[in-house]
């Protein structure tokens, strides 16, 4: 009797597990998802910041765990990766999902065909209707030796491509966008190029402007850590110029503007056309940075502006040298 009973839990567990199995499908066919909220489900959720990278790129999938062509263009036109493939069909590979509360959702995915790999962002509106879609890294005999692409947790999206030259300088570039529904398309925002492994000396365009306001001066935690507050064009405003640099230079950040004095120790600064919002808490000879709204086109993505920091003090004027009374 007990015999039976254990062979009766054991089979009972193993059709559970069948079940389970069977209710979330490791590959999308043509027909398999009648609707875009099944074609999302397909989908994993992913954690911001998520990055899609070179060796995510080229990582071998196996084909249990794709997209097959038809059912990818059932809800994203072929229009879009045409721009990229041409008349290829490349399989697809699903690898991750970011969804706003009551707002749109991300897919992350890559388009493998046998001489060209492409990692997108596709963007869904709240009602689930296709919006926009950007190629973020691609991989083929042309392609950069080193690029990245991804979303920080402010929902920014941006590309960073770097480049070793002929004198071993290694050029970077950095894209910056922004998803613009209107425009049914991800805008740019920031474009920004440089040489990442040369240290050159931060130029604080606020240097000379006067700085006589009760919060002007230069707050620092070293000479690549700083944060330069003067005089605005009344007593309700200041115009300020910030910049850190965190991992040892891995996540840098710069933004210059003209905050309004809100209170007795708040400035607030907001972005013109983007959703930047910084606050300047003012406390004794300290000033503190708080990120309340997306700053990501100023900043690296793994980072933000945040922080205390002190203000330095200023060398007193020299004094005139009297002249000896003449003889």
């Amino acid at each position: 009797m007990m015999r039976t009973l254990t062979n009766l839990l054991a089979l009972l567990l193993i059709s559970t597990l069948l079940v389970h199995c069977k209710g979330k499908k490791t590959k999308l066919e043509t027909g398999d998802a009648k609707t875009v909220a099944d074609f999302i489900d397909f989908f994993s959720p992913a954690t911001l910041p998520f990055q899609v990278t070179d060796s995510m790129l080229n990582k071998k999938e196996t084909d249990s765990a794709s997209i097959d062509y038809p059912a990818f263009t059932q809800f994203v036109p072929d229009s879009f990766l045409s721009k990229q493939f041409g008349k290829l069909k490349p399989m697809m590979y699903p690898l991750g999902k970011v969804s706003v509360k009551n707002a749109e959702t991300y897919l992350f995915v890559k388009a493998v065909a046998p001489a060209k790999k492409v990692g997108y962002i596709l963007a869904f509106d709240k009602e689930q209707r296709f919006v926009a879609g950007l190629a973020l890294i691609s991989s083929n005999k042309n392609s950069m030796p080193y690029q990245k692409g991804g979303m920080d947790k402010k929902y920014t999206v941006s590309q960073t491509f770097e480049q070793v030259g002929d004198d071993e300088s290694v050029n970077e570039l950095r894209n910056v966008y922004i998803l613009n529904g209107e425009a049914h398309e991800f805008s740019k925002i920031v474009t920004d190029e440089g040489i990442a492994n040369q240290v050159q000396d931060v130029i604080n365009p606020l240097d000379t402007f006067p700085h006589t306001g009760k919060f002007s001066g230069d707050y620092i935690k070293d000479k690549r850590n700083f944060v330069s507050v003067r005089d605005g064009k009344n007593a309700s405003t200041l115009l300020f110029f910030i910049h850190f640099e965190k991992n040892g230079g891995e996540c840098t950040g710069e933004l210059k503007g003209e905050a309004s004095i809100s209170g007795a120790k708040t400035a607030v600064y907001r972005a013109n056309g983007n959703p930047c919002v910084l606050e300047l808490n003012f406390s004794g000879n300290r000033v503190s940075l708080k990120e309340a709204e997306a700053c990501g086109s100023y900043r690296g993505i793994k980072c933000f502006f945040e922080g205390s920091y002190s203000k330095k003090a200023e060398a007193p004027p020299a004094r005139k040298k009297k002249k000896n009374p003449a003889h």
